[in-house]
């Protein structure tokens, strides 16, 4: 599919490679807040939405977009008012432009960058000046200590993020997402494990459960939700926010996990490869299998959320700085001295 836009008029190629992951983003984002709140409810044994739309309240999140939209765009009096309008469309635009490098199939990657990691973790990093920007912009005392929590824990985890990611790209030997995809085709020497780099290096297990616990932390979910606790910050850097200014910070967070997961099914999971080697393998199975990965990740942070109590500002501090940092450098070494001896 990539090498068929390439032949066609150049407008109408970055159209559809824009529509297509807006399109993957705004269908995930409805599906996954009906989900999660079904999950909430199996999880404290009631039943969740099943009113709207019939079967179990299916359209319950298409409900609640059409009442967003109707809402009336409130802006406090004090709000500086270019910045406050602007922070939820950047949080946005940071977490939709960082899906061009991820390759959804071996037919499909919005962009072909050889740098995918680097300009990946670039971009994301934008989400939290759009969150401290959210918050001094509403001119609340919750808002604002809201952004300066999110700007202390998303510079914070973004480290051992950073570090594990490094880890793989240790062993992948590329930083072009594709590149690192297609190495991890097929079965292991002995054909019984996928060929995935989460199986082919001891280190990499760890350096994924450090990944994962660090990705929470960057995407604001429980037990790391500190930049939006609701019950004592009354959601924090979105305080003053409503309607559809609301609606994009949800999506924008939404999308950002997403993301975060389909990261870490191309980097540990073997992204788009089946894991029953070439079978059920090609470009269409191919995409199943990426999103099933990546939903399944999602489906941990949605089950986490309603198992774990949030952390103190202390103790997430702690973590990272105690704890996950020393960790990950410690394990970027010790793969590093593997990948040498063996």
């Amino acid at each position: 599919m990539t090498e068929y836009l390439t032949n066609i008029n150049p407008v109408a190629a970055i159209l559809i490679h824009a529509a297509i992951p807006l399109t993957i983003i705004l269908v995930y984002a409805l599906v996954a807040i009906w989900g999660e709140r079904k999950i909430a409810g199996f999880i404290q044994d009631r039943l969740g939405p099943m009113r709207v739309g019939g079967w179990h309240g299916w359209a319950q999140s298409i409900a609640d977009l059409l009442k967003l939209i109707q809402k009336e765009d409130i802006i406090p009096t004090d709000a500086s008012r270019f910045l406050f309008k602007f922070a939820p469309f950047m949080m946005f635009a940071a977490s939709y432009a960082a899906f061009a490098v991820i390759p959804f199939s071996s037919a499909y990657i919005g962009s072909m960058v050889n740098i995918g990691v680097f300009y990946l973790l670039a971009v994301t990093s934008v989400l939290t000046l759009s969150v401290i920007m959210a918050g001094w912009a509403s001119n609340n005392k919750w808002s604002l200590l809201g952004g300066m929590r999110s700007a202390a824990q998303m510079v914070s985890y973004e480290v051992p993020t950073i570090a594990t990611v490094l880890t793989v790209i240790l062993v992948a030997g590329s930083l072009n997402l594709m590149t690192v995809t297609e190495m991890q085709a097929g079965n292991d020497t002995l054909g019984f494990l996928p060929n995935w780099l989460i199986f082919q290096n001891p280190f990499l297990i760890s350096a994924f459960i450090i990944f994962f616990i660090s990705i929470l932390a960057e995407s604001h979910r429980v037990p790391f939700d500190l930049p939006e606790s609701e019950s004592e910050l009354v959601a924090g850097y979105q305080t003053e926010y409503s309607g559809m200014r609301w609606a994009m910070f949800m999506l924008a967070e939404y999308a950002d996990m997403l993301l975060l997961s389909l990261l870490g099914a191309v980097l540990f999971f073997g992204g788009w490869n089946s894991p029953f080697g070439d079978f059920m393998g090609g470009p269409l199975w191919g995409y199943f299998w990426f999103m099933l990965k990546g939903l399944l990740l999602v489906f941990v942070m949605m089950w986490i959320r309603w198992t774990l109590p949030r952390y103190r500002v202390d103790q997430l501090m702690h973590i990272c700085w105690s704890i996950l940092i020393p960790l990950s450098f410690i394990n970027l070494v010790l793969t590093a001295l593997w990948e040498v001896i063996f």
